[in-house]
């Protein structure tokens, strides 16, 4: 199952909630797609869909998923961290009208170089290969050290070594 999350701000996030929409209705999603679409104003019709969620359920619906998409606030997206999953991050634009600045997308860029912990999507067109590549994906980034522990040792190590010259 795919869960996909726009979160509760009051512009409405289209672009992503269509995009999920169409590539079900390609059937390049063959997994079952639940949104939660917020104010958006586009309602899907190969998904099952609620504009909001009681907290609970959002929690439910982001424990059973396979891959969960959000929006780029951060409190959306720390929720399935907490479950040790990798979600796939879509930040609002405000050259779409998705915002009322480019934070999510300053913040997702961020983020992005300081963790290997989200799959951040900036042109919508790269979703569907993401979405189809996604286990693939996370295996290689699971690979990576995401402790600065190793980091710490190495340079503990070449101070300790000055030391003893």
């Amino acid at each position: 199952m795919i869960f996909v999350t726009v979160g509760t701000h009051e512009q409405s996030f289209n672009r992503l909630i269509e995009h999920i929409d169409a590539l079900k209705k390609g059937g390049d999603i063959k997994d079952n797609v639940i949104i939660q679409k917020g104010y958006s104003t586009y309602i899907p019709e190969y998904c099952q869909c609620y504009d909001f969620l009681p907290y609970k359920l959002m929690n439910k619906y982001v424990k059973k998923a396979d891959i969960v998409i959000t929006h780029g606030g951060p409190a959306t997206f720390l929720m399935p961290l907490r479950y040790n999953k990798i979600p796939i991050v879509v930040p609002r634009q405000k050259k779409f009208n998705e915002h009322i600045n480019n934070h999510q997308v300053e913040f997702v860029k961020f983020l992005e170089k300081k963790s290997n912990n989200i799959i951040p999507i900036y042109d919508i067109d790269k979703l569907k290969k993401v979405i189809q590549n996604y286990n693939f994906i996370i295996e290689n980034m699971s690979n990576i050290e995401q402790s600065n522990t190793n980091d710490f040792n190495e340079k503990f190590n070449e101070v300790i070594n000055e030391l003893f010259k």
